[in-house]
């Protein structure tokens, strides 16, 4: 069967309020940080998840890191800190799973300012052209089926590394992408929310999301 694949919406962003795309790399607003610790409330089976995947801009890291603080690794967090666990599950930042469009607010932050803001995270896979968006993400349907095509793919490799359909992996992305993604333009996740899918090959060798049953 393999691994349950948790596809995530990041929480309410300060652009989502304000409606001001031009800001750089938004992070949460206030209810946004209340959101992602409901959904790590909420999340079913949180010690079934074997990996968690997260694109690279600020409100889905913010997401992912207040979520997920009960079962990710204690590396990811300030020591003098009561977050996260010893031997806790990896984070991998990805930034194939970043959002579409080149507006600014969709726009990712440099690895400097990343690696300031969070100093625990590893940046050092991101693209030396990050966080351009031009290349492979280029904000057009050609490059974006490509791109999500190679997210489904890493998702189905790291599936079989797991090799243990008593895991999970977590993917926490963005509104418009995971239309890409998922293959399905009717998903329409709310702040916080998440579907559930299985990693597939397809009959010419990719790999497709198939939701679960």
């Amino acid at each position: 069967m393999g691994s349950k694949i948790f596809v995530i919406r990041h929480a309410e962003s300060k652009h989502n309020v304000d409606h001001n795309f031009d800001q750089l790399d938004p992070g949460l607003t206030e209810l946004g940080l209340q959101q992602a610790e409901q959904l790590g409330r909420t999340f079913p089976d949180p010690d079934r998840v074997g990996l968690i995947l997260t694109s690279p801009l600020q409100r889905a890291l913010q997401t992912t890191l207040s979520a997920f603080s009960n079962i990710l690794d204690k590396r990811y967090f300030d020591p003098q800190s009561s977050q996260g666990v010893s031997g806790g599950v990896e984070l991998l930042v990805d930034a194939d799973a970043q959002e579409r469009s080149d507006l600014p607010c969709d726009t990712g932050s440099d690895r400097d300012t990343l690696a300031n803001t969070f100093p625990r995270l590893d940046f050092s896979t991101l693209p030396e052209s990050w966080p351009r968006k031009d290349g492979p993400y280029t904000p057009d349907d050609e490059a974006l089926r490509a791109r999500a095509g190679n997210l489904r793919q890493r998702l189905r490799e790291l599936d079989e590394s797991l090799n243990d359909p008593n895991k999970a992996i977590v993917v926490v992305t963005h509104g418009v992408f995971m239309k890409f993604l998922t293959q399905d333009e009717t998903i329409d996740l709310p702040k916080a929310g998440w579907s559930v899918y299985y990693a597939r090959q397809d009959a010419e060798g990719g790999s497709v999301l198939v939701p679960a049953k």
